[in-house]
């Protein structure tokens, strides 16, 4: 059994962020300008905008039971990483309400990028009831492939410290959530496929989007949004449905922030929506205001 995967609120938020777009999916939502996996490192459109700041709620949908669960925020900042200039991408996840109190957790992820979009390092932080985690990964180009070392640490020490080396645009989780965000809608077909790879512990994991198509997402009667849709495939034992196992809604202007998430989970599913939006590069035009 693979670590840190056995609980089905830690499943709920992991499946969230990743397809995130929390896949932010997560959202989610990593960075080829093609969408294709062409060797690394990856040519990335700029869409990490220094002071931009997003915040989404999370929801655990259960038939016609919706309680909120958790609240994540996400921000871009100007950094330093091995006394070079940096840009910072950072999450911050807690539990809300009743899902505090049956299973507090408080995640953060930390990435940073180089002034010219290559992925340098990635820290994950997890605090689930006790439950304490880091996750380091270090991003190289090696000729036309990438090392990845990874390290995981518990309270007792470290747990593992290993290499790995792909090909391929290979992103860790808060990566994945901006690959959306740099693709040219002008040259997005419908039934289009974008294959990218995500790093979690000592695992490479193998996920796709499927572009739909556009889409109206009205998340109340008085606001609604311009939206591309795409499917996510995630091809990893922890998914019981490999196709189609989330969703995202990506905000159909200049900016492409992911409006709504939804992941399908063994029971119930996620379901993550845009509550605010802040220091946009572009003006939000996607978004329709109702009279």
């Amino acid at each position: 059994m693979k670590e840190n995967r056995q609980h089905p609120l830690h499943k709920l938020v992991w499946e969230a962020c990743v397809s995130k777009f929390c896949v932010l999916l997560p959202a989610l939502l990593l960075l080829c300008g093609s969408g294709k996996a062409n060797g690394q490192p990856c040519e990335w459109n700029n869409f990490l905008h220094i002071g931009e700041e997003t915040t989404y709620d999370i929801y655990f949908k259960w038939g016609f039971l919706m309680p909120k669960a958790g609240l994540a925020r996400f921000s871009v900042q100007n950094a330093r990483y091995n006394d070079s200039d940096a840009r910072e991408y950072k999450m911050l996840f807690n539990t809300t309400g009743m899902f505090d109190r049956i299973f507090k957790m408080r995640d953060t992820i930390t990435t940073y990028f180089s002034p010219n979009n290559h992925l340098l390092f990635s820290d994950k932080r997890t605090d689930e009831g006790g439950y304490y985690l880091i996750d380091k990964l270090t991003f190289a180009p090696v000729g036309n492939k990438v090392a990845i070392r990874t390290e995981r640490y518990g309270r007792s020490g470290l747990r593992f410290d290993t290499t790995l080396v792909a090909d391929g645009c290979i992103f860790d989780m808060m990566a994945v959530t901006m690959y959306l965000r740099g693709i040219d809608w002008e040259n997005l077909r419908i039934n289009d496929e974008l294959p990218f790879r995500v790093v979690v512990g000592r695992d490479i994991i193998n996920v796709r989007f499927r572009y739909t198509g556009q889409e109206i997402v009205a998340p109340d009667s008085h606001i609604k949004y311009r939206t591309h849709h795409f499917y996510i495939d995630v091809y990893d034992p922890a998914f019981t449905q490999n196709k189609a196992a989330a969703e995202v809604w990506v905000g159909d202007d200049e900016n492409h922030v992911a409006i709504r998430v939804r992941a399908k989970l063994k029971i119930g599913s996620a379901e993550v929506y845009l509550a605010n939006a802040s220091q946009l590069e572009h003006p939000f035009s996607c978004r329709i205001l109702s009279h």
